[in-house]
């Protein structure tokens, strides 16, 4: 049995999200290094068993050509990740469902998905132009607002990309064979965030490393895993991008910053070596960092070691969603539900109503209501009042 290169959470039903995230509904994130170490089992009369690592490659093409089915009451599916694309509200997670909704979150519909595989993160350069990423390398783009969605990548071209690239590159033997074994892997290897400049430039990244650019909407990709400085292949779990400025991060205390939008990376030093898994880019150009066990940080320039300081709160617990809205006010939910402030170097929880449990995104809307999505679907919080009298301390 294979396990995820995932740390491990607290309690059964956050495990069970973890795997959600990082495993899917279709095979694990197996390192190659034990998928090498797994031959194919024989039986008594010596016919060769399909391995784990084949049968969930397998499972997962399957799903990459099976449309998602649909869902009598899909907003109390499992959501990861929403986004607002000029009016509407679109929201992915598992099995390939992608919702819509035109009234603020009230009613929701869903989509037609040409793939079944989860859902990890969505994003809109505009009313119409979006993209969705998930399991199974899967990269879908929309032109009319989420109603249609176009498979233009999956995880045997993006293999296949970055093994071309470290060859046209020259890249080290190490790189090559990394590449190699990217490639035999099959497409079992999930994209996790996504950033989009504007209708045609895009950023995907991932398990393993994975970071693919288009610069045409999708068309074409070109890897940029090589070029980014991540010589061990960790995961990256989260892409945030200001303007000209991006920030990755991931496994590890994994860290990436560009201030020319990707022409060159900087590792700064991570003030932790535990997973990141969301941040947000602060007004006046600092970040803000969050993940495993509680941890949050901030800082004035993530270039600058000095600059992090530690953000505390009342009850630490991994923290997988955050959100500014046009203020500029941070808001982060931990597994409980609750919902937490940034107040200078502290989380603060805010008075809410009903937070489902377990969420793994979040989204301000424009009548100050937050649209949570998780492990029991959707919800909208009127944090008005706690946000109010926040302000006013």
């Amino acid at each position: 049995m294979f396990r995820c290169r995932y740390p491990a959470r607290a309690g059964a039903a956050l495990a069970a999200l973890a795997a959600v995230l990082a495993c899917g509904a279709f095979g694990p994130l197996a390192t190659s290094a034990v998928a090498q170490a797994r031959p194919a089992s024989a039986t008594a009369s010596g016919s060769a068993l399909p391995s784990a690592s084949a049968m969930a490659a397998q499972a997962v093409g399957d799903a990459l050509q099976r449309p998602a089915l649909a869902v009598r009451q899909p907003e109390r599916a499992v959501l990861l990740a929403v986004a607002q694309a000029g009016a509407r509200l679109v929201a992915v997670g598992e099995r390939g469902l992608i919702l819509l909704s035109d009234d603020a979150g009230g009613r929701w519909r869903q989509a037609p998905v040409p793939v079944s595989v989860t859902l990890t993160a969505v994003r809109f350069a505009d009313a119409r132009h979006g993209v969705a990423v998930g399991h199974g390398g899967a990269v879908l783009v929309t032109e009319d607002g989420g109603a249609q969605w176009t498979l233009r990548l999956d995880g045997r071209r993006a293999a296949q990309q970055v093994l071309q690239d470290a060859r046209a590159a020259g890249a080290p033997d190490a790189t090559l064979r990394d590449a190699e074994r990217l490639e035999a892997d099959g497409p079992d290897k999930p994209f996790l965030d996504v950033l989009m400049w504007d209708a045609q430039r895009l950023l995907v990244v991932g398990a393993y490393g994975l970071a693919l650019h288009s610069a045409d909407g999708g068309q074409h990709w070109t890897s940029w895993s090589h070029r980014l400085p991540n010589p061990r292949g960790l995961h990256w779990y989260l892409a945030r991008r200001d303007g000209e400025r991006l920030l990755l991060a991931g496994e590890q205390g994994l860290l990436a910053v560009s201030s020319d939008g990707g022409a060159r990376f900087a590792a700064p030093a991570s003030p932790w070596k535990g997973s990141w898994f969301t941040g947000q880019w602060l007004p006046g150009g600092g970040v803000l960092l969050a993940g495993l066990r509680g941890q949050v940080w901030r800082s004035t320039d993530p270039l600058d070691p000095a600059a992090w300081q530690a953000v505390t709160q009342d009850r630490p617990a991994a923290l997988h969603a955050s959100t500014a809205d046009a203020a500029g006010r941070v808001l982060l939910a931990d597994p409980s539900g609750r919902l937490l402030r940034l107040q200078g170097q502290r989380l603060e929880p805010l008075a809410t109503s009903a937070t489902p449990p377990l969420p793994s995104g979040l989204l301000v809307l424009d009548d100050g209501r937050v649209l949570v999505v998780g492990a029991t679907g959707l919800a909208r919080l009127d944090l008005s009042s706690s946000l109010t009298q926040e302000s006013a301390r």
